[in-house]
């Protein structure tokens, strides 16, 4: 049986992404994901055999590039203070970008992780190791004080996953006048969360603090 003609797999990620974020892992339909990515539903199942193998790859796939951006940064010589902030700009980057991001996840935090299998789960742990590395180096050097870096890790991350998936509402309720008509700006709430963060990490024994 010939196999069917090639197809990036990107562009099928790329239609599942929308499709996922819109509907949920249960409502999404892989008719939908195919016609949207305008291949037909045997180059799909060729390439990822289920709606289950998509998902799952999805993620693999973002948490994978997500970790890339971070462990560059991670990898420099710059003082922690300023790796931490880098880390900052690029999450909020990342989800900023993949609008997705943020909706299939705060889903799966709904759904307690049930779509996430083992490889899936080693692909999003390399994201709070990397930053976790960063928060540890800053405290073994004295720049920050002492912390778990898996609770500095969510008190960055969470913020900014609200922030970008709360987007609509945010601007429903500032055409309604229910709260301050005058738009975020991204660069400006970036910004609030490092200096939240910045303060949460600095020393409060007199020692050296994190510096701008």
């Amino acid at each position: 049986m010939a196999r069917p003609a090639r197809v990036s797999p990107d562009r099928i990620l790329a239609a599942a992404a929308v499709e996922f974020a819109a509907q949920g892992y249960a409502g999404a339909r892989v008719d939908r994901i195919a016609r949207r990515a305008r291949v037909n539903k045997a180059m799909l199942y060729y390439h990822f055999h289920s709606k289950q193998g998509l998902y799952r790859a999805l993620l693999r796939d973002t948490f994978g590039r997500a970790a890339e951006r971070l462990q560059a940064i991670a990898a420099t010589a710059a003082p922690p203070a300023d790796q931490l902030d880098r880390v900052i700009a690029a999450i909020a980057g990342f989800v900023g970008e993949q609008q997705f991001v943020s909706a299939i996840m705060l889903r799966e935090i709904a759904e307690n992780g049930a779509h996430l299998d083992a490889a899936t789960l080693d692909a999003l742990a390399r994201l709070p190791r990397i930053v976790g590395g960063v928060i540890q180096r800053g405290i073994d050097e004295g720049a920050f004080g002492p912390v778990h870096p898996l609770a500095a890790y969510f008190s960055m991350l969470a913020p900014m996953v609200v922030y970008f998936a709360s987007a609509p509402i945010r601007r429903r309720l500032a055409a309604r006048h229910l709260v301050n008509s005058r738009p975020i700006d991204d660069d400006v709430f970036i910004q609030h969360v490092q200096d939240t963060m910045r303060r949460a990490l600095a020393r409060g024994d007199g020692g050296p603090r994190a510096k701008r």
